[in-house]
């Protein structure tokens, strides 16, 4: 090894910087290569900033401006020239409105439009100023939705997720105020009809009250209470029932759980809002007892307006009615307690609590928040548990199957708003462990990009586990919303220019190291190269994770980075952290097999059942070997053609079978058994350059340099009748060759 190479290695296995070689990186503010597109975010279109609908009634609870914009552009601005006056405008308007909320102005979105237009018609010159006054006019009058407007920061999981709770809290009130409005009138029917019944509504002060100041003097009131016949006492309801009424009556009416409409009673309403668990089970409990008296209350007020209550029976049942008889869908009806906690990495006893919580089967719903999940342990300090902090929580609650859970980053709450609104929803207990990206130790990194980009480097991976989903984990438990969730690390091609102004095209692999990479804490980890020009035993983080400690020895893992600059640099990371980007992959490997996605078991099975196939496959190869006409030993004269046996349809089948046999290729070369195709299509699909059909409809290897090993592999994984071998790459440079060698072992 050249004493270069000796310092590289050196670093790589000790974190020492030996030689002065080897630059420091704390102060050169770095960034990974991929990252080099996203500077000023103000400037680009994506998910945020968000509009929270005010509404929340027959519209999505969440929307992003770009997505607003774009519907305004398609209803008023015209197809090709005529409307680039119209789409200009209409997007610098939403490029005022970013910049100006990423400055630290908020409020609705019609506030912060009011603002842009202004700005954008004080620049405006005086041509085009009447057209953009009228232009900004119609657009406003369009705007479909109106909401507050946040940007992806600290503040926005707990603002998301408590108007997702809103709009749910809106439609539960709204149903059981319904139902409690209809069965208060009901009830109050049948006392009064009982009370019209007594002699106590026939004396003259109460029928004077009955017909109102303007007709007093018209009746003569003592007389027409003489007059009018006396109810007989089996009329009146029985005391009992009347008593029964009247305490469902006012239990209803002075109910602090919903608000509104027939409610009477002094007492506040409840707050369910909370920030802390042992809050919320505390207000729980308390609430408890009159959570119980409404529920049967409730009970009893459908059945005696229905007439149905039979006290021999229904006595003893609410006589015992009690907590303990209460079931999941006795409280649906009801609000459930949303917790709100924010800094869940700097708090870990929060962890308990939240347990706790989800494991009482109660509708209590929890965003767990993080803001740092790259905390050093402080349990075992000089130890590396980065993602842990972050994981556990929602792992934990995984355990409980009884919880609903989605875990994500900031950056993807608009994505998730379906997911949002069916935890909240669920009737038992939901966590929302979120990842913000605020805590502003990723250098030059926008919160969004340092909340997306943990998700894509599976230091937190996305996933949802809904128990009403099914009874089974496949239909429980998803990853599929994680970007390219079927790989170990994501891949993106990369484009730059060389020293000589040329193109240079490169696939680089996005992983749990690029992420760290970002964090000004570790610098430590890395050390930056003199030259980019050194090659030498140097290998790409994603290339070094996927080789065995065999394929990579002497070798040293780098990173592509980009200064504040733009200019791309070589950075060389040490055993530490590749250490932890190794456990990383292990626990996204963990939730890989759990959403079904290179699952252990099922490869176990395959790999048996494939074997099983080999082995039919090469008897039956056998018995037509043995049933095919062996040749003779010396050649006979030549036959006329009326002397020639007309070969039989059987013999010549098992000729061209033993034939097929004969004429299978290496097995280093990817093929097909032909005569077996069924037709299916699903290779051609896949690339139908690669594949294609005979003159029988039959696929074969058309061109193998025409696709990639990978496309290969995928064929022969989704052939029906596993008929597509791929042999062995022809391309030695392609990515992800370990893994897709280890999966063309089951069809080779």
């Amino acid at each position: 090894m050249s004493l270069e190479h000796v310092d590289l290695v050196a670093f790589h296995l000790t974190g020492e910087r030996s030689g002065g070689q080897l630059q420091d990186v704390s102060e050169l503010d770095l960034r990974p290569a991929l990252f080099s597109g996203y500077g000023d975010l103000s400037r680009l279109r994506y998910d945020y900033p968000l509009v929270l609908v005010a509404a929340m009634e027959g519209e999505e609870l969440l929307r992003p401006l770009s997505g607003i914009i774009d519907d305004l552009l398609a209803q008023i601005a015209a197809p090709g020239s005529d409307g680039e006056f119209d789409r200009k405008q209409l997007l610098n308007l939403e490029h005022e409105i970013r910049a100006a909320l990423a400055d630290g102005e908020g409020g609705t979105l019609s506030e912060a439009w009011r603002r842009a237009a202004e700005a954008l018609r004080a620049e405006a010159d005086e041509a085009a100023e009447e057209q953009l006054a009228d232009l900004l006019e119609r657009a406003k009058a369009a705007l479909p939705v109106d909401g507050e407007l946040i940007d992806c920061d600290g503040e926005a999981p707990g603002k998301v997720l408590r108007h997702a709770w809103q709009a749910d809290q809106k439609t539960r009130a709204g149903a059981l105020r319904r139902r409690l409005d209809q069965l208060i009138l009901k009830l109050h029917g049948i006392l009064q009809a009982d009370y019209l019944k007594s002699a106590d509504a026939k004396t003259a002060d109460n029928l004077k009250g009955s017909v109102g100041t303007s007709y007093e003097a018209t009746f003569d009131f003592e007389a027409l209470s003489r007059l009018l016949p006396q109810g007989a006492a089996e009329d009146a309801l029985p005391e009992t029932r009347r008593q029964r009424v009247q305490w469902a009556l006012d239990t209803l009416r002075t109910q602090r759980f919903v608000t509104g409409g027939q409610q009477s009673g002094d007492e506040a309403p409840y707050d369910f809002v909370f920030d802390g668990c042992a809050g919320a089970l505390a207000a729980f409990r308390e609430r408890l007892p009159g959570l119980v008296d409404l529920i049967k209350a409730l009970a009893i007020a459908e059945l005696e307006i229905d007439n149905r209550y039979k006290e021999s029976r229904h006595d003893a049942y609410f006589a015992r009615f009690n907590e303990n008889t209460l079931v999941a869908a006795d409280l649906e009806p009801f609000p459930s307690y949303l917790v709100l906690l924010r800094g869940l990495d700097r708090d870990p006893g929060w962890q308990a609590e939240i347990i706790q919580a989800m494991s009482t089967g109660l509708p209590i719903k929890v965003l767990a928040q993080a803001d740092d999940i790259l905390r050093q342990d402080d349990d075992t300090p000089g130890q590396f548990s980065f993602g842990a902090k972050g994981l556990q929580i929602a792992n934990m609650a995984l355990g409980l199957n009884r919880a609903y859970v989605l875990q994500a980053g900031a950056s993807n709450l608009c994505r998730f708003r379906d997911k949002l609104q069916q935890g909240l929803a669920y009737p038992g207990p939901a966590l929302f462990s979120v990842f913000s990206g605020a805590a502003g130790n990723a250098a030059g990194a926008a919160p969004y990009l340092a909340a997306a980009s943990a998700m894509e480097s599976r230091a937190f991976p996305a996933f949802t586990y809904d128990p009403s989903a099914g009874n089974d984990w496949a239909s429980r438990f998803c990853i599929a919303d994680n970007p390219q969730a079927e790989s170990e690390w994501p891949e993106h091609d990369f484009h730059y220019e060389d020293a000589e102004l040329q193109r240079i095209e490169e696939r680089l692999t996005f992983t749990f190291v690029d992420f760290v990479a970002c964090d000004r804490r570790f610098a430590d980890h890395l050390a930056g190269l003199p030259s980019n020009d050194i090659q030498n035993g140097l290998l790409p983080v994603g290339e070094y994770l996927r080789r065995t400690p065999e394929d990579r020895a002497e070798n040293v893992p780098y990173l592509l980075m980009v200064d504040r600059d733009d200019r791309l640099r070589k950075v060389v990371v040490d055993e530490t952290l590749i250490g932890a980007a190794r456990r990383c992959g292990e626990v996204w490997h963990a939730l890989q097999e759990l959403g079904g996605i290179h699952n252990s078991h099922a490869d176990r099975l395959l790999a048996a059942e494939r074997d099983r196939w080999q082995e039919e496959k090469e008897r039956e190869l056998a018995e037509l070997r043995d049933q095919a006409p062996a040749g003779p030993a010396v050649s006979p004269a030549p036959a006329t053609a009326t002397e020639a046996p007309a070969a039989t349809p059987a013999a010549e089948d098992s000729a061209e079978a033993a034939a097929e046999v004969e004429a299978a290729p290496p097995s280093d070369d990817a093929y097909i058994e032909t005569p077996r195709c069924t037709t299916c299509n699903e290779c051609t699909e896949l690339n139908n350059r690669l594949f294609a059909y005979d003159e029988n409809e039959q696929a074969y290897i058309a061109d193998p340099d025409a696709g990639s090993f990978k496309e290969l592999v995928e064929a022969a994984e989704v052939c029906q009748v596993s008929i597509i071998h791929p042999g062995k790459p022809r391309n030695p440079d392609e990515p992800n060759l370990d893994d897709l060698l280890k999966r063309a072992e089951l069809f080779n």
